[in-house]
């Protein structure tokens, strides 16, 4: 009996010790945010949070020590620009414009400027830095005779099988690079704003990337009578215009604020000051 008493001792004191150690559950959280997502490229260099539209997303973060977190996030939101907003009668004269949905997923680390703990009074917020790397999916359209028209399939800059000039992909590489803020709302939830720039390997998001226009003859025989009205939408029909900037890529950003939850009890992460 005496020796029962002593395993049921040792038990609950194990488990009592190791519920009060830092464990995957307690260094564990999920979070959903809500925020904005605006593009900036060929046909909005300069206008920060220019046609911004609703986007949200969530989070698993782990809790590697009170200074550095592991972090996935997905998002879904949309980007879009309309030369007729521009403010240089060139770009305006252009008359490009285009919408993208984004699904994005990405895996990477948030480095806190100072310690941060769920529930420590001491450590109950933080600035951090951002810095991921990830995947996304596109999908460039544009309104044409009163419908949405997926643009990459029509080889608007002359791709086909046939020219040799193979088209772009949908699902692309990023890295996003930002910064955040976070503040703990006692043991279990903090809240988080923050804003990254998403730097892409592709100028095509906005499906415009050449710095000349293709000759409309050679794309109507080439890829058809859409692709040669949608490649060339100038106003004054000019064909030696300036299309695109092929020496800078597409970026985009999402901005938002998020609730995040811990999923254990038990103490935190280590604190490393």
């Amino acid at each position: 009996m005496r020796l029962i008493k002593h395993i049921v001792f040792i038990l609950c004191f194990v488990h009592s010790s190791w519920a009060q150690q830092p464990n995957f559950f307690s260094r564990s959280e999920i979070g959903f945010s809500v925020g904005t997502t605006f593009y900036i490229g060929d046909l909005n260099q300069f206008k920060p949070f220019y046609k911004s539209n609703l986007a949200g997303g969530f989070m698993y973060r782990f809790n590697v020590h009170s200074r550095m977190t592991l972090r996935f996030t997905g998002i879904y939101g949309k980007v879009e620009a309309y030369d007729q907003d521009a403010s240089q009668p060139l770009i305006v004269n252009r008359n490009l414009s285009f919408e993208s949905p984004i699904t994005e997923l990405a895996g990477g680390i948030e480095f806190h400027y100072f310690p941060f703990q769920f529930g420590n009074k001491r450590y109950k917020g933080t600035a951090y830095m951002i810095a991921q790397v990830g995947v996304f999916k596109m999908n460039p359209q544009t309104q044409y005779n009163g419908e949405l028209v997926d643009l990459q399939p029509l080889g608007t800059e002359g791709q086909n099988a046939n020219s040799g000039k193979a088209n772009y992909g949908l699902y692309q590489l990023c890295v996003p690079l930002g910064l955040g803020l976070k503040l703990s709302m006692g043991k279990y939830v903090s809240f988080n704003m923050d804003i990254a720039i998403r730097k892409t390997f592709t100028d095509y998001l906005d499906d415009v990337k050449s710095d000349t226009y293709y000759d409309p003859v050679a794309l109507q025989a080439l890829n058809g009578t859409e692709a040669a009205a949608l490649s060339n939408r100038s106003i004054d029909g000019n064909t030696l215009g300036r299309r695109g900037n092929s020496s800078n890529k597409d970026w985009y950003v999402y901005c938002g604020g998020m609730l995040t939850f811990r999923l254990g009890k038990g103490n935190n992460c280590p604190v490393l000051r």
